[in-house]
């Protein structure tokens, strides 16, 4: 594989380093800020979501400046915004200066999972598309583990306010991120569908593959999709459909509450605050490791196939834990989580951005 490639991909990639570090920093948090500014559980679960709901607007209209302005440049700014959401959510007054901040950083992860799987698979050559796509998967749950071993790390380290810490931490890879992004090129689907440079596509192509004349072929051949039609047309239903179900399914099977509640999770099932925290990390390591299983067998085995391992991991694991909590037996529950993230991460985890 081209190394201009795998660099160029792994730059993007810290965009979902970003999603997964932004995401899960705030398990780490949550409690303290629903003890310091005396939330009821309304507030508080409204405070912790905003940056689901700057999400949805995120994933909804990133898409836009991306066209317009070019991928590489709209990953400029989506880290700049990671950064001043960072910033803003640790120094925050009050819980409403906190929602908007969080707000922002979801409008950041929004974005992010939009537009670079589509950066990744616009450069890449078919053959290693999975592989490469992937890759922005890997860097979430790297992010992830990251984020809940920053959070162990800083527990008690600036008293009352460790938590800041924990949200300000984001900023230092969010302007790595938008340096990073700085040195890659834009993509030759890009430059050529909407901006009409061919031979500034040309130029990037021959650096990732040697069948040029095939692959500007290959994007003009596709121009018809961006010319004359939307991804409303009638003859997109049925790839639409699959695309937002696969897409919901994959937010309601409950990975969300775990990543955000680990540390609460376990503590209710008797563990103390450090170790919960401590114990989170096992889930980040979890998820990485069985992302990594994923990335490998992602192009030897067919995306149905790893859907239906995880999707039967999802049953087992979580009709443990329901069972587990219904009859006060807790023992077994970090255990049963653990299952619960590898069966997300070979699965569902790991098949969504190439499936989309």
């Amino acid at each position: 594989m081209n190394k201009k490639l795998v660099t160029w991909s792994i730059a993007v990639g810290l965009g979902g380093f970003l999603f997964g570090l932004d995401t899960a920093v705030i398990s780490g948090a949550e409690q303290d800020i629903q003890e310091l500014w005396k939330m009821s559980d309304f507030y508080h679960g409204l405070a912790i979501a905003m940056a689901l709901y700057g999400t949805i607007v995120g994933a909804a209209f990133g898409g836009i400046p991306a066209d317009k302005y070019g991928r590489k440049p709209t990953l400029i700014w989506i880290g700049v915004l990671f950064f001043v959401s960072a910033i803003g959510a640790a120094v925050a007054p009050d819980q409403y200066t906190f929602m908007l901040f969080r707000f922002i950083g979801g409008l950041s992860i929004g974005a992010s999972s939009v537009v670079a799987p589509v950066y990744i698979s616009e450069i890449a050559p078919p053959e290693y598309r999975g592989r490469l796509v992937i890759a922005f998967q890997f860097n979430i749950v790297l992010g992830i583990l990251i984020a809940y071993v920053s959070n162990y790390l800083l527990d008690g380290f600036g008293g009352e306010d460790d938590w800041r810490w924990m949200l300000g931490v984001v900023a230092v890879p969010s302007l790595l991120f938008s340096v990073a992004m700085i040195t890659t090129p834009e993509t030759p689907r890009w430059l050529l569908l909407y901006r009409g440079d061919e031979a500034g596509a040309r130029s990037v192509i021959a650096l990732t593959r040697p069948d040029t004349d095939q692959a500007v072929k290959e994007i003009k051949e596709s121009a018809g999709t961006v010319a004359g039609e939307t991804v409303f047309a009638r003859k997109f239903n049925t790839s639409v459909i699959l695309a937002v179900l696969f897409a919901f399914f994959n937010q309601v099977s409950g990975i969300n509450a775990v990543i955000y509640f680990a540390p609460r999770i376990f503590e209710m099932t008797g563990l103390g605050k450090e170790t919960a925290l401590l114990s989170t990390a096992g889930i980040g390591i979890v998820n990485l490791l069985f992302t990594m299983l994923g990335w490998v067998l992602i192009d030897q085995f067919r995306r149905r196939k790893l859907m239906y391992i995880g999707s039967f991991g999802y049953l087992i694991s979580l009709g443990l834990i329901t069972l587990a909590f219904f009859n006060e037996t807790y023992a077994n529950v970090p255990l049963y989580t653990f299952i619960f993230i590898a069966a997300h991460a070979i699965g569902q985890g790991s098949v969504i951005w190439v499936f989309i």
